[in-house]
């Protein structure tokens, strides 16, 4: 008694990846480090990259040419969903700041708004208590 048996392969269709016009990028640069977040406009995140996942370490995390590479990183897996036009959020006091937007433009998104969202205290810490002698 020969049993025969028939596996049948099914094949999963491919999955292809929606289609996004509008998105908003978010910067945040530190003094030690530089992340990019890239979301569409509901808040979904699509593409981030930061300094040590492109490959730099130590203080050479927060330069400006490291954030021309993180941005050029996140436009590559960006490709797929076809995005055209971005709002820019930056964030922080680092130096790579400037240098990440130019970038943005530079790899053939538009620029609708560019935003500092930087966080500033209002009324600061506690002050000390008064001095007794």
């Amino acid at each position: 008694m020969a049993k025969t048996t028939t596996t049948s392969k099914k094949k999963k269709a491919k999955k292809t990846k929606r289609k996004i016009k509008q998105g908003v990028v978010h910067i945040r640069s530190s003094y030690n480090n530089t992340l990019v977040a890239i979301t569409d406009t509901n808040g979904n995140l699509l593409v981030q990259s930061s300094a040590g996942h492109v490959g730099f370490a130590g203080a050479r995390k927060a330069t400006p040419y490291a954030a021309q590479k993180i941005v050029a990183h996140a436009l590559e897996n960006l490709a797929p969903y076809g995005m055209e036009e971005v709002r820019v959020y930056v964030r922080g006091i680092g130096s790579a700041r400037e240098a990440a937007v130019r970038a943005l433009g530079a790899g053939g998104l538009t620029i609708s708004s560019i935003r500092d969202v930087t966080p500033i205290p209002h009324n600061g810490v506690r002050p000390p208590k008064r001095r007794r002698v």
